[in-house]
């Protein structure tokens, strides 16, 4: 069941979510060769912590940290650790998530760490102008199949695949809620967007092959032909006119 949300709903998501925006901010700054994921984490952990809130992911599951960070081939759900050392020419996908008075955000970004391949920019510059693609058919009217088939359709032309395993989500009062949405799929099928809807579109896109594989630790997902891949991920609201993104960078930030 698809749950709308009111304008008071909205807003303590859109309270919630400003948070991700303040830190997409300030990452850039944190991530440069020699730090550690673990590292990186404990960052996202204090900043959500001080303001209030309280980290989404952490414990969800049974997931120990507050962030997802996943490194060049690891598409999402990376686990910190103090093990993992940033070097110069990896890509670094952060999925981050706050819950403020019961409701829920989730957004991600990727970043390079220090100078890396041209493939890899262009890779991470496709994943976000991709949702942004899709972002023009989150229109109240429209189909949701209308912006999957516009983010797989938009990737595809580019050289990059879709992956087909992990979806984006509805997302209010519980980080997952209906309706699922793949970042694949055909034009004109599937729910009829209405205002109220909250959502979290997220394409994740690989170099390589779609295909991944889950590792032992229950969590982390990698491209089976060890590609690069990529994420980026906002939570947004279907309005009577154009869609509005709660997790974006405040105004003058990167986005």
């Amino acid at each position: 069941m698809i749950v709308i949300k009111s304008e008071h709903e909205i807003e303590l998501m859109a309270k919630a979510c400003s948070v991700l925006g303040e830190m997409f901010i300030e990452l850039p700054g944190i991530i440069k060769p020699g730090i550690s994921t673990r590292d990186i984490d404990k960052w996202v952990d204090d900043f959500i912590l001080k303001h209030g809130m309280t980290p989404a992911f952490k414990g969800y599951g049974g997931f120990p940290a507050a962030a997802c960070i996943s490194v060049n081939e690891e598409v999402v759900h990376g686990i910190p650790s103090r093990k993992k050392i940033l070097r110069e020419g990896d890509i670094v996908s952060v999925d981050l998530g706050t819950i403020y008075k019961d409701y829920y955000s989730d957004a991600a970004r990727t970043y390079p760490v220090g100078e890396i391949s041209e493939e890899n920019a262009r890779l991470i510059r496709v994943c976000r102008e991709s949702f942004f693609e899709g972002l023009k058919y989150c229109r109240a009217g429209a189909r949701l199949g209308d912006a999957e088939h516009a983010i797989q359709e938009y990737v595809e032309a580019r050289g990059f695949s879709v992956i087909r395993d992990f979806t984006g989500h509805g997302i209010g009062r519980d980080l997952h809620e209906d309706p699922a949405i793949p970042n694949y799929g055909k034009a004109g099928h599937g729910p009829k967007l209405v205002p109220g809807m909250t959502l979290a579109i997220e394409p994740m896109i690989a170099v390589g092959d779609y295909d991944v594989e889950i590792l032992s630790n229950d969590w982390t997902a990698v491209t089976t032909d060890g590609s690069f891949a990529a994420h980026y991920e906002n939570t947004i609201v279907i309005t009577e006119g154009e869609p509005r993104i709660l997790t974006l960078e405040p105004e003058g930030g990167l986005i």
